[in-house]
């Protein structure tokens, strides 16, 4: 694919604010950033507000969210004084799923699970990247097995895109180090034990010796904890 190879062309391996500032300019209004507003979360949107980079900046609002992460939300708008684009679940599919299967179906099957995240998130993804060139995420590849396996720049097949992943080689003391030096706000839950933070009954502490990924999804099996979004990779 030519844009795919014109994207690795303009990646900057070591600085990743020189990369998305690439990205941006050669694809205007083409380029976004999907937070959900965890620790590389803050460090990426801090990047593209501070340089003012012409990079969407949107999140996915599944309505279960705990309360810190509205409170942080919140506290980036007064920060950055710059929009981030909220995405909902469509209403009438939430509607139809919790009348048929109540609010807690999710811990019923590891399929229940993923169709409530399928109409709380991936939907809704598809949406926000509809007509979008790049999508640049906050994964890194210490996160899980299956994450330290991606390229920094790959094909989203699912949907349409190519994936961008800034702080793929990054470790959890660079992110943490970043986030000190440049005063940044973070969700308060990480001092409480939660690494990574999706929605609030899916989430949990981690114990000390598990992994990163550990606290979500905590009742299925290890190798199924994706939600939906980053799991149908075609390099």
């Amino acid at each position: 694919m030519k844009d795919l190879s014109l994207v690795n062309s303009l990646i900057n391996n070591s600085d990743p604010v020189l990369s998305m500032k690439a990205l941006a300019n050669t694809f205007s209004n083409e380029v976004v950033y999907s937070t959900s507003f965890g620790y590389e979360a803050q460090v990426i949107t801090h990047m593209i507000f501070s340089n003012e980079l012409n990079i969407e900046v949107f999140t996915l609002d599944t309505g279960r969210l705990f309360a810190e992460t509205y409170s942080l939300w919140s506290s980036m708008l007064n920060t950055y004084k710059k929009p981030i684009k909220a995405y909902y679940p469509v209403s009438k599919n939430m509607e139809e799923l919790i009348s048929k299967k109540g609010p807690n179906s999710f811990y019923e099957s590891i399929e229940d699970r993923m169709e409530c995240c399928y109409i709380r998130k991936v939907e809704p993804l598809k949406r926000a990247l509809k007509g979008k060139k790049i999508w640049i995420t906050g994964i890194r590849g210490s996160q899980s097995e299956y994450r330290d396996n991606l390229n920094k720049v790959e094909w989203d097949e699912e949907n349409q895109v190519i994936k961008y992943h800034p702080l793929l080689n990054w470790t959890s003391d660079e992110v943490q180090s970043f986030i000190s030096k440049n005063n940044i706000a973070y969700n308060p839950l990480h001092d409480s034990g939660y690494p990574s933070i999706g929605c609030a009954p899916c989430t949990r502490a981690v114990k000390t010796g598990e992994d990163y990924r550990a606290g979500r999804w905590w009742w299925e099996d290890n190798s199924k904890r994706e939600c939906g979004l980053h799991t149908r990779q075609m390099g």
